[in-house]
């Protein structure tokens, strides 16, 4: 009966290691007393050494020579002889069991994120000539449509360069009198493009066909330098101010005037839902339109808000693919600034003087970063993070100021036009991509200790600056999700860190941490 008994509490412990571990840890420590030494945790080979021979010097006092006295060192290193403590008063830390916990110390190690990795590229991944690219910065003349297709206008005539197989064709060539082209713009379906020309008319081209559909007149009295669309509408600015909306189905093609700028309207851009419009001209004025303001009793339209704030001309307008009612601005060469507003109210949020004359603003299509085209000292791209706007890159080849921007329907690559009649491609793949390590295992345990010792990392840059973001996301079939942001500062660090590890510890609870999870930090 004993013997059964043995045996059956031998099976019982040896199923559960851990807690057979956790027992003879209590059990020891309740023998132990911190004025007695504990003779099981003591090496009595080191302690008659270090009493006896150890302490002895057998060599003749300056006679050791300084390779010996190395040799000696590292001999007591590498047998651990530095120690000077011989009486121990507790028990050593068991070592981990083989075995136990081995996909977990692997998944946590595979989860620790590296520092994000940028490949800045050193030239651009293909030059292309442009002969005759007016060096005018108050045109627009490089579009990149949603078929793979750029247009670009050097002189009087228009060139399509397909991306896909790189072949080049002539679209259309206008006389001198007619001529030059002033701007370009691609329709939503990448097939039709409308174009700008020196003497006030729009035309509207089928790509497909090479084939003129239409011409409309009679709108503005100078040369059209700005073009957007807004599904049917196409929006023209001019020479003489004025913003007229044109209906390219019916007849009579203006339905709509925006009347505020007193100089050339050098920048228009839709937001993606159609419904407010931003308008940059030589005035230094920018302007919001809201196509909710319309009135039906007359085809001139109020202005929502009037922003003076620039110093030079307003050309450079990009509104953000991830915040609806956030749009950015750059100013001329007598402002230089890049600014951030709030469409909503007509706030600046920010305003970032980037040393240089700002020609062209791309929001990236993947990251929350921001890409800028300059002018004179440096002519380069600067490649920026938001919203803290830390420079990440600066892309130079060009010799003189880069006017046009361009990107690719993936926004993988953009391409710029300069004065130096020059077309350049830059591969933004490797650019905007942040390399994080993944894990192998179907489930990713979050330990605790593992979400403290990162964020620990975060805290430190936390401390310095003051304040900062913590992003937390998810990763699935190559797209991120975001699981958590927390804008913290010093005085809520410690609780930041508790709530994080709650949240981390819930969601995998709750089955929300997925294959292939993986944590990343972003400072911003």
């Amino acid at each position: 009966m004993g013997a059964g008994s043995f045996t059956s509490s031998r099976k019982t412990q040896s199923r559960n290691p851990l807690q057979e571990q956790i027992l003879q840890r209590r059990s020891s420590r309740e023998n132990l007393d911190r004025f007695i030494p504990n003779r099981s945790a003591m090496d009595f080979d080191f302690a008659r050494y270090m009493l006896t021979d150890g302490r002895v010097d057998k060599e003749v006092p300056g006679v050791i020579s300084p390779s010996r006295e190395a040799y000696r060192k590292q001999l007591k290193e590498t047998f651990n002889m530095n120690r000077t403590r011989i009486l121990a008063f507790k028990n050593k830390l068991p070592s981990p069991v083989k075995g136990i916990f081995s996909e977990s110390t692997s998944s946590v190690q595979q989860l620790k994120p590296i520092k994000p990795k940028r490949h800045i590229p050193q030239s651009s991944e293909r030059t292309l000539d442009a002969p005759e690219l007016l060096d005018d910065y108050y045109l627009n003349l490089l579009d990149w449509g949603s078929r793979n297709v750029l247009a670009i206008a050097l002189g009087n005539t228009i060139y399509l360069w397909d991306a896909t197989n790189g072949s080049t064709s002539e679209l259309v060539t206008v006389d001198e009198e007619n001529g030059p082209v002033t701007s370009v713009r691609w329709a939503p379906d990448g097939r039709h493009i409308a174009v700008g020309f020196n003497n006030s008319e729009v035309q509207l081209w089928d790509s497909s066909s090479n084939r003129q559909l239409r011409t409309l007149r009679g709108g503005h009295r100078s040369r059209v330098g700005s073009l957007d669309w807004n599904n049917h509408i196409l929006t023209t600015g001019g020479m003489d101010g004025l913003i007229i909306n044109n209906d390219v189905r019916i007849r009579n093609h203006i339905v709509e005037t925006y009347r505020g700028h007193h100089q050339e309207v050098c920048g228009l851009k839709w937001s993606a839902s159609g419904q407010q419009l931003a308008s940059g001209g030589n005035d230094n004025l920018l302007y919001i339109w809201d196509r909710g303001m319309a009135s039906s009793n007359s085809l001139t339209q109020q202005w929502l808000h009037r922003l003076e704030d620039h110093t030079a001309a307003v050309k450079a307008l990009a509104w953000c693919p991830f915040q609806s009612n956030l749009l950015a601005s750059g100013g001329g060469g007598g402002d230089q600034c890049i600014k951030f507003w709030n469409t909503h109210t007509g706030a600046c949020l920010n305003s970032v003087n980037t040393g240089s004359q700002v020609c062209s603003l791309l929001w990236s299509k993947n990251e929350r970063e921001l890409l800028s085209s300059h002018g004179f000292t440096q002519n380069q791209l600067t490649l920026w993070k938001y919203p803290s706007m830390v420079k990440l890159a600066e892309l130079t080849g060009h010799t003189s100021r880069v006017l046009f921007m361009a990107q690719s329907p993936d926004g993988c690559t953009v391409a710029s036009a300069a004065a130096d009649e020059t077309l350049r491609f830059w591969n933004m793949k490797d650019v905007f991509k942040i390399i994080t390590r993944k894990t192998d295992v179907s489930f990713a345990p979050v330990d605790f200790n593992y979400c403290f010792q990162v964020l620990d990392i975060y805290g430190n840059f936390c401390g310095t600056i003051g304040c900062g973001t913590v992003w937390i996301h998810r990763e699935e079939n190559g797209m991120a999700y975001d699981l958590l942001h927390v804008y913290t500062n010093w005085n809520c660090y410690w609780l930041c860190l508790w709530r994080i590890a709650l949240i981390l510890k819930l969601q995998q609870l709750a089955g929300m941490v997925p294959l292939q999870a993986s944590l990343t930090l972003d400072s911003s």
